[in-house]
């Protein structure tokens, strides 16, 4: 039996950039000045300028146990957020497109941790069957039904 969709692959790449949900940009300046720079936070910022540059997905994933780098190992606490514990940025698009956003965006992600993996991005769509494409067992000609065929 045909199938009614059919799934179209296309190359594609993942970034993932390691940080902490706290960190700023470079220059936004260190204690009360961090802190009253009005700053988005780094992976907001990272995100938002994939979105510009036309990424395919962009998303934010914090953790729960670990480290990155030569950090100190981490846990995210019961009652109290850990800030110092790490976030994942996930960007998703062509490994040209991922490569140009990161020589782009250098500043914001110096000095972090970042993986690119290749992967398959599927599109799934109707399948176009034409009835002339239809196997034989599976097509009836409608001058051939009768109306008083009891299937009909």
């Amino acid at each position: 039996m045909p199938h009614r969709h059919k799934v179209t692959a296309h190359e594609i790449g993942q970034v993932r950039i390691y940080m902490t949900p706290g960190e700023r940009r470079v220059n936004a300046g260190k204690g009360l000045k961090k802190l009253m720079s009005g700053s988005p936070p780094l992976y907001k910022e990272i995100i938002k300028a994939a979105k510009q540059d036309g990424l395919l997905n962009a998303t934010a994933h914090h953790t729960h146990y670990g480290f990155s780098g030569n950090g100190k190992l981490q846990a995210d606490g019961l009652e109290i957020s850990n800030p110092d514990m790490n976030l994942c940025v996930e960007l998703i698009g062509p490994r040209g497109q991922l490569e140009r956003f990161c020589r782009t965006h250098g500043t914001l992600l110096a000095d972090k941790v970042i993986i690119y993996k290749h992967m398959e991005h599927w599109e799934i769509r109707p399948h176009q069957l034409r009835t002339e494409d239809a196997p034989v067992d599976e097509y009836i000609d409608p001058g051939t039904i009768l109306e008083d065929d009891p299937e009909k």
